[in-house]
């Protein structure tokens, strides 16, 4: 088995760029509505489409519910309630059912139909969370567990296969193209590359010194991974060809998602620390274009390009109540 070292590091150090001043007007991604979620506690974790049916699905983990928003009506429309502390949401369009991840009892709950009818249960192990959906196979990836990616047969709804990895999975991305999956494992300090094919790891990139490395995402354009650290708060990319280090920036504290805007060339990456940052490639790196403002604790994000829209889940705090902040990126 291939291991590659990432010596990052003593550079993530020196990538200490100042944030960037921008003017409202002249912003690259522009707030145009909040939806309130109601009275939702806690941490609100991921967030799925239902692009057919116009529906937003919103994990709220303290709230041990999922909300479901309206796209059409801009309101909250029903919620799932008697969940433990949800953290990952899927929805699989083939068969029109929302899959639900609960940390809390390490179980993926099925619910199908426009009525979110319950279609089921698959018990995993403790802590499941991220999802992943293949529509093209009709499976389902779920991380779980202190290692383990679950696979399941959405037509069959049950798990299939497991993938063991090195630690608890955070953040990982199906390749579009081919069959590996790239998976942040920040308890090994690596990002591990899996066959989804053998259902077994190929390859580990060490990442060193730097660490905390939740959010990812997929440029396939450029053929890059994309990683936000959190220790220090680095973005950096790798070629997803062998994991060599390709560039790397500064970022807002506390990342939890980022995405990749493949019309613009942009990055969008949401921090609890409580901004948006923005970044496009400039010189073989990354140039960060806004440092937008939002609320403590608003890390989850989701940015769905068929609707060119950015959603933010901002929790209630002292100033904001729990709601869905819409961005629409410009030009």
């Amino acid at each position: 088995m291939q291991a590659v070292s990432i010596l990052l590091a003593g550079a993530f150090v020196a990538a200490t760029a100042p944030p960037v001043a921008q003017a409202a007007e002249a912003a690259p991604l522009q707030l145009v509505t909040k939806i309130p979620l109601g009275e939702v506690k806690g941490r609100i974790d991921h967030m799925a489409i239902d692009l057919a049916g116009q529906r937003l699905f919103v994990a709220e983990l303290g709230n041990d519910s999922v909300g479901i928003v309206d796209l059409k009506t801009s309101q909250v429309s029903g919620r799932v309630r008697g969940l433990k502390e949800p953290q990952g949401v899927g929805y699989v369009g083939s068969n029109d059912t929302l899959y639900v991840a609960d940390a809390g009892d390490g179980t993926v709950h099925l619910f199908r139909g426009q009525d979110l009818k319950k279609a089921g249960r698959i018990r995993l192990g403790e802590d499941a969370d991220n999802i992943r959906i293949d529509s093209a196979g009709n499976q389902v990836f779920v991380g779980y567990g202190k290692g383990a990616l679950a696979i399941i047969d959405a037509s069959k709804k049950r798990k299939v296969a497991d993938i063991a990895l090195d630690g608890h999975p955070e953040s990982f991305r199906l390749e579009s193209g081919g069959s590996r999956i790239f998976v942040n494992v920040p308890d090994a300090h690596a990002i591990e590359v899996a066959d989804r094919q053998g259902n077994k790891v190929d390859t580990r990139w060490a990442t060193a010194q730097a660490g905390e490395n939740y959010p990812m995402a997929l440029d396939e354009a450029s053929r890059q991974v994309i990683v936000v650290f959190r220790k220090p708060a680095t973005l950096a990319a790798f070629s997803m060809q062998d994991g060599a280090p390709v560039a790397r920036a500064a970022v807002c504290g506390d990342a939890d998602d980022v995405f990749v805007d493949a019309t613009r060339h942009r990055v969008y990456v949401s921090c609890g620390e409580g901004y948006l940052d923005v970044f496009e490639p400039e010189d073989g790196g990354f140039r960060r274009i806004a440092h937008l403002a939002t609320a403590p604790g608003a890390r989850t994000s989701l940015f769905v390009s068929e609707l060119d829209l950015l959603f933010l889940a901002v929790r209630a705090g002292t100033t904001e109540k729990a709601a869905i902040w819409t961005y629409r990126p410009t030009p």
